[in-house]
């Protein structure tokens, strides 16, 4: 299941997490989702074991992800939050 239905499950969806700042974030685990659900929308490949088991590899095709601006944005900003805290999830 896309990491986008899976947060709509869950009564939100991916573009009303990610206008949220960074910092708003409830836990590092919270950053470190988001940040790779940008990456596995985009058909990231997850070789890390957190990685294959949070998210679905069977349709991913790259290593390496073309994102959007606003995408490259996002992810720049959640680093820059993890690293703030001292995040260490995967």
């Amino acid at each position: 299941m896309k990491s986008s239905l899976m947060l709509f499950a869950a009564g939100l969806t991916t573009g009303l997490i990610a206008l949220a700042p960074a910092a708003s974030a409830a836990s590092c685990w919270d950053l470190w989702y988001e940040r790779n659900a940008i990456f596995d929308d985009n058909g990231y490949c997850f070789s890390s074991s957190l990685g294959k088991r949070t998210f679905d590899n069977a349709d991913c095709w790259t290593r390496d992800p073309a994102l959007s601006q606003w995408e490259e944005r996002r992810v720049a900003q959640i680093k820059a939050e993890e690293r703030r805290r001292g995040c260490k999830v995967n």
